[in-house]
């Protein structure tokens, strides 16, 4: 069954990629016979991206930044003008090859698919960097750093959450949603936090490990002010997710768990940018709050009181009856 897409590209300096990339994009849409548009997102880039865009693509949308804005921002902008019935967020350092929307249609013939992504394979080492991940508990802690796969690779493989780099999504659902939170501005965590609301809105996430692509892993993180801020956001992100999605009373426990453990362990290891992260964190509480409310309403909306613990035990039960190997494979 063929649907129409929108491809959501945010772009911040990666006119190379953008070069390199670009044209598999296009190919691989081409050969879905599916209508199709692409939207780039020129994050106030200085090196020619948006002159680049509009000399060699002058049919692709072209949304340009004044000021930097970060990766939630750019793509719920491009989320905003999509017209087509799915939508395709990829990174600027992503290569498709010719047939890869081949199977990934069939996902959304049920009502209850949010998205799926492909595996994502290193463009220059050929090794998978990220396949399916499940969620779990380390006491309150929210952890999704589990990969794995299954055997049986034409099974429909639930994963907690889709990377931002590669994700075909219900273009209904994540509009509704309000697309990325834009708290989790400039980058980081925006992905799992996307994932996670989905689920919890009764909705699924898979993996389809016969489709890949290809990553250059060209990080534009290394154009953000120095390395530790770069962490620093990395850790307030991770706060954000937790505080969002555990209830008050798994919150408390959250706090007195980080603060005997990691607060004590990275005082000692001389990385105060975790203290920086806190700080930050809690000026940006308001808009947390902001971010729960909204969530809280529309698990209401669709009379659903699925929690983070919830995810597992439901993909858990999708698994059953399936060799699930742990690793990228």
């Amino acid at each position: 069954m063929l649907k129409s897409i929108s491809v959501v590209i945010p772009n911040y300096n990666g006119k190379h990629l953008l070069q390199q990339n670009l044209e598999s994009v296009v190919s691989a849409l081409k050969n879905s016979k599916a209508l199709f548009e692409i939207i780039v997102i020129d994050d106030a880039s200085s090196d020619g991206s948006a002159q680049f865009v509009k000399q060699a693509y002058p049919d692709i949308t072209l949304i340009i930044n004044d000021v930097n804005c970060g990766f939630s921002v750019s793509c719920n902008k491009g989320i905003a003008v999509a017209n087509n019935e799915l939508i395709l967020l990829l990174n600027t350092d992503i290569q498709l090859p010719i047939d890869y929307l081949s199977r990934q249609f069939k996902y959304f013939e049920k009502a209850d698919t949010f998205g799926v992504m492909a595996k994502i394979i290193g463009f220059k080492d050929g090794q998978i960097q990220d396949t399916a991940r499940h969620v779990s508990r380390s006491g309150f802690k929210i952890k999704t750093n589990q990969f794995f796969h299954v055997k049986d690779e034409s099974f429909w493989c639930p994963t907690a959450y889709l990377s931002g780099a590669n994700a075909l999504i219900d273009a209904h659902k994540l509009k509704e949603m309000g697309g990325f939170d834009e708290i989790f501005s400039p980058f980081y965590g925006e992905d799992l936090d996307l994932g996670l609301r989905a689920w919890r809105l009764g909705w699924k996430c898979y993996y389809q490990p016969q489709c890949s692509c290809l990553h250059d892993h060209s990080s534009t993180t290394k154009n953000y002010k120095t390395r530790n801020w770069v962490k620093a956001i990395f850790f307030r992100n991770r706060f954000a997710v937790h505080a969002i999605h555990l209830n008050t009373n798994e919150l408390v426990g959250w706090f007195l768990q980080i603060f005997f453990t990691d607060f004590m362990i990275l005082w000692l290891g001389f990385k105060f940018y975790f203290y920086k992260s806190l700080g930050m964190f809690l000026n940006m509480r308001h808009s947390i709050g902001k971010s729960r409310k909204k969530l809280e309403v529309l698990m209401a909306v669709y009379e659903s009181n699925i929690s983070v613990r919830d995810i597992r035990v439901i993909m858990d039960e999708m698994l059953k009856g399936q060799t699930v190997i742990k690793g990228r494979g």
